[in-house]
């Protein structure tokens, strides 16, 4: 059986649901739609990128051709893949569509057509809601916030309050507090080098601020980066480290000057500082219009328009489960990763978030490593143990005289105790 290939090469959807990353639309190496095309990738078993093994699901795809759309894992059991907006050369292409991963089955809700379709934006998931920022499309730039409730079928609206300037490409991530960052994008048609991404004609917004939507109270606002600043940049993309500290940043167009020595950077969410983080293995080269998601201990990059990608595998590893280097690899382990060598979040504490804000990878108490006592802590135990040993012989010599002087209290006034009743 000859394995699928896709053809897909940009501006696809990448949906993580349980153990399968799913894989939605896009435009091929010639910049056209690839038709009707839906497969993904199995996470919960090792893989080497080299020989990666991708389930199609074309034949239940009822998705027209699309581009640049986007997705996120909702509904009312959190298992449903909902995908918004998009460029498709079909006109008939709904606004909404739902793919249900338990039963295979594509549909397109019936719902109010309050709002209307946008493209090159990102959808960030908290408690059920669909968070759309931003995007754009064929005239116009936006800053509006639509909110669809993807557990009731319905639309909302976010402030406009203090909102960042319209744009679309930018890199957007949930945070543990329940804020939604967002980072540079691009307001303008853009035309960059296809060898460098080097923006030639147009421009990508500055990454020296960075935007907070809290999506519990319903207001913006906004923090001053230091540091090593990336040059302005869009179409990256961004994660959240595993331990809630920081956000990883990988590709993009840019505009120079700036740091062209790397292709990462992470902002330390604590004082909101960017530094370039020590790396090994083999480097890739910078990619746009890819997807990336963490899964365990890794970043997955999937796809995405870069030099020489063809020469690349269509999924790049990212091992970040130790601060101190990221490790660029081509072996994928689902295992639940390490975090011992990572400081304590100073975020707010997984106490106070719903189940929903929870990525798959936290780790219960039982997963930490645990520490031997030291010698002193060991005769403190030891002195501690005899010390209860030699009380309890005391009460229990002393609870059987106490008992049998009641036994024969009792019996002297013909009180009798039903069996099973005794406290």
């Amino acid at each position: 059986m000859v394995p699928f290939k896709p053809k897909v090469l940009y501006q696809h959807t990448a949906t993580l649901i349980e153990n399968k990353l799913y894989i939605l639309g896009g435009s091929d190496s010639n910049d056209q739609f690839v038709g009707k095309t839906f497969f993904y990738l199995d996470v919960s078993v090792p893989f080497d990128t080299q020989k990666l093994l991708w389930q199609d699901l074309s034949n239940v795809d009822l998705v027209p051709p699309h581009a640049l759309a986007t997705s996120v894992k909702g509904g009312v059991n959190n298992d449903t893949l909902f995908l918004y907006g998009g460029m498709s050369p079909d006109n008939t292409m709904a606004l909404v569509y739902t793919f249900d991963s338990r039963a295979i089955l594509w549909d397109h809700p019936n719902m109010p057509k309050i709002v209307g379709s946008k493209f090159e934006l990102t959808g960030v998931n908290n408690n059920g809601k669909m968070y759309l920022w931003g995007g754009a499309n064929d005239t116009t730039y936006f800053n509006d916030m639509l909110i669809l409730d993807t557990i009731n079928l319905s639309w909302g609206k976010g402030s406009l309050d203090n909102a960042p300037t319209p744009r679309c490409d930018y890199g957007a991530t949930l945070l543990p507090n329940n804020n939604i960052i967002y980072i540079g994008g691009s307001n303008f048609s853009v035309v960059y080098d296809p060898d460098t991404l080097n923006v030639s004609q147009g421009s990508a917004l500055a990454l020296n601020e960075v935007y907070l939507y809290d999506t519990i109270n319903d207001n913006w606002s906004i923090k001053v980066t230091s540091g090593k600043i990336p040059s302005n940049r869009a179409a990256f993309s961004t994660v959240l480290g595993l331990d809630g500290q920081r956000i990883i940043i990988f590709g993009g167009y840019f505009k120079n000057p700036g740091y062209l020595d790397t292709t990462l950077y992470v902002l330390d969410l604590t004082n909101f500082n960017w530094y370039i983080p020590k790396i090994s293995g083999k480097i890739p080269n910078p990619r746009v219009y890819h997807k990336a998601d963490v899964i365990g201990k890794f970043m997955v990059i999937s796809f995405g328009y870069g030099p020489n990608k063809q020469a690349e595998s269509d999924i790049l590893l990212l091992d970040i489960s130790n601060n101190e280097e990221y490790i660029w690899t081509t072996k994928f382990d689902p295992s639940v990763p390490n975090l011992s060598s990572s400081p304590p979040s100073t975020l707010p504490s997984p106490s106070t978030l719903s189940p929903s804000t929870l990525s798959p990878t936290t780790l219960s108490s039982s997963n930490l490593p645990l520490q031997s006592p030291s010698p002193s802590n060991k005769l403190v135990i030891i002195g501690t143990s005899v010390a209860f040993l030699v009380g309890g012989i005391i009460l229990t010599v002393g609870g059987f005289f106490l008992y049998k002087w009641n036994k024969n209290k009792l019996n002297r006034k013909n009180i009798i105790r039903i069996q099973g009743n005794e406290n």
